[in-house]
Parts: C-alpha cells; sequence; structure tokens
C-alpha cells in the first residue's frame, strides 16, 4: 500500500508533525514527492521534488519516535 501521510509526534492532534504526499514545504519550494518505508533501516524516508523534477531524500524518521502512518486507501 501507498503512504499518504505520516505524523511524528506523541500528540497526534496538538503537537505531532503532519506529512502528506503533495504537501508544499521548504517555503513552497520542494513538495513532498513519496513517503517510503525503509526495511533495512527500519525507518521511514521522506522525498521532496523541486521545481527542476529533482527527487532527494529530505528527512528521516526511526521507531524512537512516535509515528502514525495513514495509507491511500482505493475502493
Amino acid at each position: 500500500m501507498e503512504i499518504r501521510k505520516i505524523s511524528i509526534g506523541t500528540d497526534y492532534k496538538n503537537t505531532s508533525m503532519h506529512y502528506i504526499v503533495g504537501q508544499s514545504v521548504l517555503s513552497n519550494s520542494n513538495k513532498i514527492y513519496m513517503i517510503k518505508y525503509d526495511e533495512k533501516k527500519n525507518a521511514y524516508k521522506l522525498f521532496i521534488i523541486n521545481h527542476k523534477d529533482e527527487i532527494v531524500l529530505w528527512k528521516e524518521f526511526n521507531f524512537n519516535m512516535p509515528i502514525t502512518i495513514e495509507y491511500n486507501i482505493d475502493f
């Protein structure tokens, strides 16, 4: 399944950081392109795409932090 959103933090509603595929980041100069789970590192990775269509790894979160995942559900 494709990951749509990742939330990092202990209080989902009030203080967690939320990252959604397609969301503008870094002063609207980039967008979140993909959120992917890396089994080897046991971590979630956020990739961004810039105006030149370059895709780069932006952030990586491991399980030392509380993580909530939302998946795309197509019926």
